[in-house]
């Protein structure tokens, strides 16, 4: 028996994705529901491919992915989750309490209050500031480096563990997130001036990329991250997420999260660091790998 996909079919896999469920639970409840596996998952990555590039489209700096998503990208893993059973005010991060400022459930993001003290951020700016130059991205064609023009700031990279200060902040953030500390990146640190920015983009490796697979093998995709501020720059430099109009002020010592559980515009995680307008701006960021990285 041939099934035929109607439009009511497809607007109910939009209405479900909208919704915050995962492809593979619209699947499986479309199998359930009768549908042929192979239709229902043609279906499926047909029906999120058209929607996505119909929200790409009036969204310059996101294009629209060029194809459907693969299996690969549709499963999700378990990433950094922080406990919010109960809606805590405060967090205990062992060494201090971290209020709960914001918390937004699909994508999950969660913007931390008092992350770090302001010795802290003033110890990390100065442990930093000898070894800035001009940021990288990773180039997911090659596996390698490269100038974005997309990101105008200067940056280094501290060593995981390489000083009390820094291995003092690795174990406050995974005892928040609940993951170990060797599947973390070393922290970043990044200086914004006048007119810096970093555009919307993701975090996690397009699987797309010939690159992506070497980068992969230091600990697999990352699946969660932690922006920190470290300063107050006088206007300007907010963490934005487009995909759900969300503006993350930059508060000193304040800080948000955000997970992300397969590399896939379905996650919602498109985020940007809006240009500084006056000032300059300090930040902090840490990356969770899937695995240990090393």
């Amino acid at each position: 028996m041939t099934q035929t996909v109607t439009p009511e079919l497809r607007q109910w896999i939009i209405e479900q994705s909208t919704a915050g469920c995962m492809p593979e639970a619209v699947l499986e409840a479309m199998v359930k529901a009768g549908w042929q596996a192979d239709v229902a998952e043609a279906a499926l990555e047909q029906t999120l491919r058209e929607h996505l590039q119909k929200l790409g489209a009036g969204r310059s700096a996101a294009p629209a992915p060029a194809q459907a998503p693969s299996s690969r990208e549709m499963a999700t893993v378990r990433v950094p989750e922080i406990a919010l059973a109960g809606s805590p005010r405060q967090l205990d991060a062992g060494d201090r309490m971290v209020e709960v400022i914001i918390s937004v459930t699909q994508p999950r993001v969660v913007v931390l209050g008092g992350l770090l003290s302001h010795e802290e951020c003033d110890g990390l700016i100065e442990a930093s500031r000898p070894r800035l130059a001009r940021s990288l991205t990773v180039q997911t064609a090659t596996g390698g480096e490269e100038l974005n023009p997309d990101r105008t700031s200067n940056g280094m990279f501290f060593n995981r563990g390489e000083s009390d200060l820094v291995r003092r902040i690795e174990a406050r953030i995974a005892r928040l997130v609940n993951w170990p500390v060797e599947n973390g990146e070393g922290i970043q640190v990044l200086n914004y001036k006048v007119g810096a920015e970093y555009k919307p983009h993701y975090d996690y490796f397009d699987p797309a990329e010939p690159g992506t697979p070497t980068i992969l093998k230091r600990g697999g995709q990352r699946v969660g991250t932690v922006v920190m501020y470290l300063n107050e720059p006088a206007r300007g430099g907010g963490t934005t997420f487009p995909d759900i109009g969300l503006e993350v002020a930059p508060v000193r010592g304040n800080a948000v999260f955000f997970s992300y559980n397969r590399p896939h515009p379905g996650t919602l995680t498109l985020h940007g660091g809006a240009p500084v307008l006056e000032g300059e701006k300090w930040v902090a960021t840490k990356w969770m790998r899937e695995r240990v990285f090393e």
